[in-house]
């Protein structure tokens, strides 16, 4: 009787991050794959593209009111997630350390991930292209409206609090909890957030893979997902806004 109960909390759990990342990540790691063996099977992969912030409509306002809506539904899993992980009379802010309780620690801490990733990611993005494993990245295609910064600058926010809380903050709590080492479950949140990225390259895969690394094995050291997210998001509004500048496209 004991083997049987202890066993059915971890089928669900197991269950619940397949279809969690079924909806979410997972999802876009499996089109990322094929997105990279169709182009593959056109060029070379340094002769592809890959556009991060696509024009919807070539009407301004319906352009807006797209780009809104996919940003918003977006973040929908990252409100599914912070569902599971609550606990009765806890915060589950607090638990994952996604709160303002240390702005200045975790502030501090986000522009020191600034420039450990946001500087060798430019460089990695030149090697890449030189050895011909990366496609162009075109960071943005949006028309210049007075709303374009601003979408651009949700749209990065949107991917921080996306892929931190979902493949740090929750991921590897469930991988935990159903069996896998403290090791094993930040090589498979890293192998994840490298592999959809693949779209991108071989490249970029390589460099999200080791971010993942990075970013798992802090959030295990300090248990805090909030200088991830601002890290994350400042690398994107970055590239986003002054692709062009940074050496992108």
């Amino acid at each position: 009787m004991p083997h049987h109960w202890g066993a059915r909390p971890r089928r669900r759990l197991i269950a619940e991050v397949l279809l969690v990342l079924g909806l979410s990540l997972g999802q876009s790691a499996v089109y990322s794959v094929v997105q990279l063996l169709d182009k593959l099977s056109r060029a070379p992969i340094a002769k592809g593209t890959s556009t991060l912030n696509v024009v919807r409509s070539s009407r301004e306002y319906f352009d807006l009111t797209y780009q809104l809506l996919d940003i918003f539904f977006a973040l929908v899993p990252v409100l599914l997630v912070l569902y599971l992980l609550a606990e009765p009379g806890k915060s589950v802010f607090r638990r994952i350390g996604l709160d303002f309780r240390r702005p200045f620690r975790d502030g501090l801490g986000a522009l020191g991930l600034l420039v450990v990733v946001g500087v060798p990611s430019l460089g990695l993005y030149a090697v890449g292209r030189a050895m011909g494993i990366t496609t162009e990245i075109i960071p943005s295609a949006l028309h210049q409206y007075w709303w374009t910064i601003p979408v651009l600058v949700l749209s990065a926010i949107h991917n921080g609090l996306l892929e931190e809380v979902v493949m740090v903050g929750w991921l590897l709590d469930r991988l935990g909890k159903i069996g896998l080492s403290p090791l094993a479950a930040i090589l498979l949140s890293s192998l994840i957030r490298g592999s959809y990225h693949l779209y991108q390259g071989f490249g970029p895969f390589f460099g999200n893979f080791v971010m993942g690394l990075l970013f798992c094995w802090l959030y295990k050291r300090y248990g805090r997902v909030m200088p991830l997210v601002v890290a994350h998001s400042l690398v994107d509004i970055a590239a986003f806004t002054m692709g062009p500048a940074l050496g992108f496209g």
